[in-house]
């Protein structure tokens, strides 16, 4: 579909970090559950700060890389609660934030042209 825009993507994966950063204390994760999470929040953080955004600098994870993980991400967040028989808050959270991430992916325009960033003049 491709309504949420690169630059409003970029500001939803800041949100993104935090609730993972968070969600083990809303939900009353504990174990490797809360880890995971927490784990989550780091590796997003990453993959957000090392995404080439088009129309920004050049980065070395490509904006439609960045789209293939959050898709994957979000399958697996749907998956492994159910694999694992997870119960209580972290069932709850890993279900419904999995298809929370499912949805922004399918809104989101990963084909956004990508304008050349124009490069400095080399300095003498």
């Amino acid at each position: 579909m491709g309504i949420i825009s690169a630059g409003a993507h970029r500001a939803l994966d800041f949100v993104v970090v935090l609730v993972f950063a968070i969600a083990p204390t809303l939900f009353a994760m504990t174990g490797r559950s809360a880890m995971a999470t927490y784990a989550l929040a780091v590796i997003h953080l990453l993959v957000t700060l090392f995404t080439h955004v088009p129309g920004r600098e050049s980065r070395p994870i490509s904006y439609q890389a960045h789209g293939a993980i959050e898709f994957l991400v979000g399958l697996a967040m749907i998956c492994v609660p159910l694999i694992r028989h997870w119960t209580g808050g972290a069932r709850t959270f890993y279900l419904g934030f999995g298809v929370v991430l499912l949805l922004v992916w399918l809104l989101t325009r990963y084909r956004e042209p990508v304008a050349p960033v124009a490069a400095r003049p080399p300095v003498a």
